[in-house]
């Protein structure tokens, strides 16, 4: 992972000089000017528009996507950087086509938001210069790309529920900025990363990248660097480098012959078999260590180019082989030789706007991921390949990511144009980030090879021979291929879902890449029961499945108006880019909840709000604790699951849509379960054929040793029915398996012959006497519950060092009882959960300066109970 570069200085002369950056980011007070070529004008107070997640902006401002712009702006070149042999203009990130022009030349076309563009300006630099960008709409393009091309590719449009862009897959941008069926239409246009100017003599380091092999033979470590130079010489330069790495007593040199041009190269530096190196593992499996390392090349001439970054051991292997008792093949990873289970999520692009997602937010949001027992996020392939930031913050924190490049959802062209681009995309993507060590697969897209398969776009039979090649054209004989000569050290798969070794057998694309035998699975269905666990699939990998919710109304608020709070307002309509998304939330709670009834429109709107959130965290933590209980067996010939990444973790503007966390940062009752489903230690409970099971589920790393208690309590009252407490059991490491039945007959039996309606089971593990991994298990629908009151429940808050203590008192048990501070940042120990007890501690943990009296006046409490007048 490159953490820095610098030119050092020697006697004779230097390695390179760089001009500050002519543009930091968008939008952040640059000195760029940006102005409409036509000169038509449609803004707000002073020329500015308002944020465009207000309200209905996202139609109001489609004016702006339809037009040309052109940004530009002076700038004056130090006076030493115009005697330099070489200069250049390096735009890390253009979005999405323009024409660069320079002093009234034009000198690059860009058409890819992924590419690195560096154009040698060495002849038309000048002391003082002006630059303009000038773009094209993206929408007008990808249309005149689509009219161009010899046949249709699906699909042109998105559905018209998502308010959206036309002929996406012909522009290599963002594919959810044209829309998707969680967020909106904002194709941008600008500039999204820096822009300067470098000089240099002699040579230049172009990339850098580094990676660890260990070799199984003879058990040692290695260390390969990756360097790309641009060496203005006209015949061979020698060089010597040296790498350094202090705390392993590594301190090794080797001669490298530089050609002249641009040139990759590979150094391998081994590390001596008897240093104890210690590994980078995932969160929840040791620490996340690495090694500071220093790569310093000497020239002729004195030149010096020295790079620091940090060196990370891992090995990570995608294990594809026979099971006992189960046709097809295991999926799963092993990192550092142990397999391990993937917990997480689905990562978006944080906002449609990328300027404003700033250090914070990525810090918060994964963060949120790690204190929810993650370990695994997977960049989806309709948004953007993140910023070096989010990668750096992964390999810290022990996130592994599954990495697939931005394609999604769609069939793509093949025309040598486009191949070209995404070729360049392809190298300047994996040079940049291979170094990472989170990054444990790449994919090459996100549900293509299931879009064939299933045909979505029904295809015309005369043209589906055509639509597979272009698809093996792309990802397989394009991106597979530069996968495969750029980096050995991570798997690749062709799709996801995919069926892993038997797509490949089938040619690449399988018949049934959702088939549960093979590969990952995408699931989702909202017309079935979610508390029904037979309707799930059993499959070798969950990478994607999930339920809606709407944010909370202080998330809302923020962009809209009174008249827009009802569930049935043009607004709650425009926001839903989901067909039926609305309805679907509406169906699925009312299968196991009282629909709300209030007189009052407001507090009736506040409480759809919080019952779809309910709805989601129930359904998604029953489907989740079905995935973590299979990874142990095999039923049916199904089972042995080795992962669970639901849809999806961050939103990326104010809507409903799958996330366990709100625009804004703010968690979702999703994300409290996810820390208990997630646990390195859980238990979950599901009936089959009348009987309560209950099973243990273990990440941790060595067998130990639990109790189960198991509490009935009735709805009505706070002392317990009855209480069971098991002998001493022993949960394997990295394993599940049942650890207590009984027929529910006589669970109510034995428990004063209660009803299912009047009760609930609470059950949680006992270590060394330490309470862990409580759950509940209803015997009823909330909806049948017998005895179930409103809520009395008082709270009084005072602080304990960093956090804030919130103590409830309550008189009688509470379902879903959600602690809401309205915009007050920061997150709580526990939230919606199950109250069976007189009092019950709640910590508070702010993420910015608070009081007290600010938390008390913002507090407002909900239960399941309260919604029904």
């Amino acid at each position: 992972m490159l953490q820095s570069q610098q030119c050092v200085q020697s006697e004779r002369a230097v390695g390179c000089q760089q001009l500050q950056p002519l543009h930091p980011a968008a939008g952040r007070g640059t000195g760029l000017c940006a102005q409409r070529s036509t000169g038509r004008r449609h803004t707000g107070e002073g020329g500015v528009i308002q944020d465009p997640y207000i309200g209905f902006n996202d139609i109001n401002y489609k004016w702006i996507v339809q037009d040309d712009w052109t940004y530009s702006r002076t700038f004056t070149l130090p006076p030493e950087m115009r005697h330099w042999q070489k200069v250049i203009l390096v735009c890390e990130g253009i979005d999405t086509i323009s024409t660069v022009v320079l002093n009234t030349i034009p000198i690059a076309k860009t058409q890819n938001m992924f590419i690195r563009y560096t154009v040698d300006v060495t002849k038309i630099i000048k002391e003082e210069n002006y630059i303009e960008i000038r773009f094209q709409s993206a929408v007008h393009w990808a249309k005149e790309k689509r009219g161009q091309h010899a046949y249709t590719v699906p699909p042109d449009c998105p559905p018209k529920v998502q308010k959206g862009d036309c002929h996406v897959n012909f522009i290599r941008k963002a594919q959810c900025s044209f829309s998707w069926d969680w967020g909106p239409s904002f194709p941008t246009q600008g500039i999204w990363k820096d822009i300067r100017i470098e000089a240099y003599n002699l040579i230049h380091l172009d990339y850098i990248s580094y990676t660890s092999v260990f070799d199984n033979v003879t058990s040692q470590w290695a260390v390969v660097v990756e360097p790309v130079f641009d060496a203005l010489t006209m015949k061979v330069l020698p060089a010597h480098i040296v790498i350094r790495i202090p705390k392993l007593c590594l301190d090794q040199s080797q001669d490298l012959s530089i050609v002249p041009g641009l040139q990759a190269y590979q150094v391998i530096t081994r590390i001596n078999k008897n240093t104890s190196v210690d590994l980078w593992w995932p969160n929840g499996y040791g620490l996340q260590s690495g090694y500071n390392m220093s790569v310093t090349f000497y020239f002729e001439g004195g030149y010096i180019i020295e790079n620091t970054t940090k060196i990370y051991f891992r090995t990570v292997e995608l294990v594809e082989e026979p099971i006992d008792g189960s046709p097809g093949l295991s999926f799963y990873m092993k990192i550092n030789g142990i397999p391990i289970f993937l917990k997480g999520s689905n990562w978006i692009p944080a906002d449609s706007f990328q300027d404003r997602v700033n250090s914070d937010r990525y810090r918060n949001l994964l963060q949120s991921a790690v204190d929810a027992n993650m370990n695994t996020l997977r960049v989806w392939g309709g948004g953007i390949y993140e910023s070096e930031e989010f990668y750096n913050l992964c390999d810290d924190l022990g996130i592994m990511v599954w990495q697939d490049f931005m394609f999604a959802c769609s069939l793509y062209p093949s025309d040598d144009w486009f191949l070209d681009t995404v070729r360049e995309e392809v190298v300047h993507q994996i040079r940049r980030l291979k170094s990472h060590p989170c990054i444990i697969v790449w994919s090459g897209n996100n549900e293509n090879e299931a879009a064939i398969a299933s045909d979505w776009f029904s295809i015309p039979s005369y043209m589906k021979d055509v639509y597979v090649k272009d698809y093996l054209t792309l990802y397989i004989k394009t991106v597979r291929e530069l996968v495969l000569e750029m980096d050995g050290t991570r798997p690749f798969i062709a799709s996801s879902p995919t069926n892993g070794k038997e797509t490949v057998e089938e040619n690449w694309l399988s018949k049934d890449p959702y088939d549960d035998h093979y590969g990952d699975v995408h699931y989702y269905n909202y017309m079935t029961d979610c508390w029904n666990w037979t309707s799930y699939p059993k499959p070798r990998l969950a990478s994607e499945y999930g339920f809606q919710s709407w944010p909370s109304f202080s998330t809302i608020h923020k962009v809209s108006v009174p008249e827009d709070w009802s569930y049935s307002s043009n607004f709650s309509s425009h926001r839903q880019h989901h067909e039926s998304g609305n309805e679907q939330m509406m169906f699925q709670a009312a299968l196991h909840y009282k629909m709300p009834v209030n007189k009052d429109p407001m507090k009736q709107f506040h409480d759809t709000l919080y019952l779809t959130q309910v709805m989601q965290a129930q359904c998604v933590k029953l489907q989740t604790e079905f995935y973590r209980r299979s990874q142990s067996e095999i039923v049916n010939g199904r089972g042995f699951t080795m992962g669970a990444l639901y849809w999806q973790l961050n939103d990326i503007w104010q809507a409903p849509s799958w996330s366990s966390i709100e625009y804004g940062g703010k968690w979702k009752m999703l994300h409290y379960y996810a820390r208990d489903f997630f646990a390195p230690a859980a238990v979950s409970a599901f009936e089959d054929q009348d009987t309560l099971n209950i099973y243990g589920v273990s990440d941790l790393l060595k067998d130990s040793s639990f109790q189960l208690a198991i509490t009935v309590h009735q709805w009505d009252s706070l002392v317990p029915l009855c209480k069971r407490l098991t002998d001493d059991f022993v949960l394997n490491a990295r394993s599940s398996r049942v650890i207590y039945r009984e027929p529910i007959a006589e669970l109510l039996g034995r428990c004063g012959n209660t009803t299912r309606q009047r009760s609930v089971v609470v059950y949680y593990l006992l270590h060394s006497g330490e309470i862990s991994a409580k759950n509940w298990h209803f015997l009823s629908s909330p909806a049948e519950a017998q005895g179930l009151l409103k809520s009395n429940i008082t709270v009084s808050i005072t602080v304990d060092g960093a956090a804030y203590v919130f103590t409830l008192i309550s008189s009688s048990p509470a379902a879903f009882v959600w602690l809401d501070v309205w915009d007050i940042a920061g997150r709580f120990s526990d939230n919606g959960f199950l109250l069976t007890e007189e009092k019950t501690v709640v910590y508070f943990y702010a993420w910015a300066p608070t009081t007290t009296s600010d938390l008390r006046k913002s507090l407002h409490i909900s239960t399941i109970q309260d919604i029904y007048q």
